[in-house]
């Protein structure tokens, strides 16, 4: 994993433009059953990826907390909200409310492990939101989570071969 880690940059850099533009295209014409399909490579994916091998999205990024996910955290470390959000979080440039620092506050880096698990952000349980529904509003996103994450490479490089642009008029499926 450490390999493959190490190379998820590069390759997913490399791939930038054309999955940039793959997507631009595809939004000209969504298929219908875009969404099943997503559902059906992204179940596949994680039949086959551990995410606790690798924890690079806990180490490098931070998500988006949400009120209830600030209400909810605070609860269960018997926090006041305020003292929570101070010690933990900031506004960023878009105004929103992410973690001070990388790696995750809550991340045990021996194993990959969250200590919030039961109660993490919303943001955190979907990623890498390869199978939200009206998947194609997130594909800038998607593309951004390339690099971080090797499920998500793998997820985007699958669709390309499922729906190739060149002929878009049948989805293949498994």
């Amino acid at each position: 994993m450490e390999k493959r880690l190490e190379q998820l940059p590069k390759l997913a850099e490399e791939s930038r433009k054309e999955n940039l533009k793959y997507f631009a295209n595809l939004k000209k014409r969504v298929p219908k059953n875009l969404d099943y399909v997503m559902q059906e490579i992204h179940d596949a994916e994680f039949e086959k990826t551990d995410c606790l091998e690798c924890g690079n999205c806990c180490k490098t990024t931070s998500p988006i907390f949400t009120d209830k996910d600030v209400e909810r955290i605070s609860k269960h470390l018997k926090m006041k909200v305020a003292a929570f959000t101070k010690q933990y979080l900031e506004r960023d440039e878009d105004d929103f409310m992410v973690l001070k620092t990388a790696p995750c506050s809550f991340l045990d880096e021996s194993d990959n492990t969250c200590f919030i698990y039961d109660v993490r952000p919303k943001a955190c349980a979907e990623y890498p939101h390869t199978n939200r529904r009206k998947f194609i509003g997130i594909t800038d996103l998607t593309v951004t989570n390339t690099a971080i994450c090797p499920a998500a490479y793998s997820i985007v490089e699958e669709l390309k071969k499922r729906i190739p642009l060149t002929s878009n008029k049948k989805i293949r499926r498994k």
